[in-house]
């Protein structure tokens, strides 16, 4: 995950799904997974009412044997405070010309993640699941 800068979101409402791609930097400590959108987005709009959403990071290859991602499940929810600070600086670090805009970040913490790695065999899938009712970081 920290190898990549790029996520698939997914969202949805009214049964009716929606995908968009963002920029991220994720915060392993927290196992936080930051990005920034604005309020006029569909997704935005979107997860403010739905805040399970559902994500993909890849590996782009043409390589059967190289070929690696991740999807993942979790909650999404516009972050605040202490932790805002430590996702901004953290973000910053990532991506020096975000110091240009004014951000609104958003974390997900993801509760599902299934990896694909072929270098470990075709096919090869390892699977993370948060079976605890976790609830979201709110440092």
């Amino acid at each position: 995950m920290h190898k990549h800068h790029v996520f698939t979101l997914a969202t949805c409402s009214n049964n009716k799904p929606y995908t968009c791609s963002c920029f991220y930097v994720y915060m392993e400590e927290h196992n936080c997974i930051i990005f920034t959108s604005g309020s006029g987005t569909r997704h935005v709009s979107e997860l403010e009412t739905q805040p399970q959403v559902a994500g993909a990071i890849a590996l782009e290859t043409m390589i059967v044997g190289r070929i690696q991602g991740i999807q993942f499940t979790g909650d999404c929810y516009l972050l605040q405070g202490a932790f805002l600070a430590k996702a901004k600086e953290a973000y910053h670090k990532h991506f020096p010309v975000s110091l240009l805009m004014d951000l609104t970040l958003w974390g997900i913490t993801p509760d599902f993640i299934k990896m694909t790695h072929n270098s470990l065999g075709f096919g090869n899938k390892l699977v993370w699941e948060n079976r605890k009712n976790q609830q979201k970081n709110t440092y």
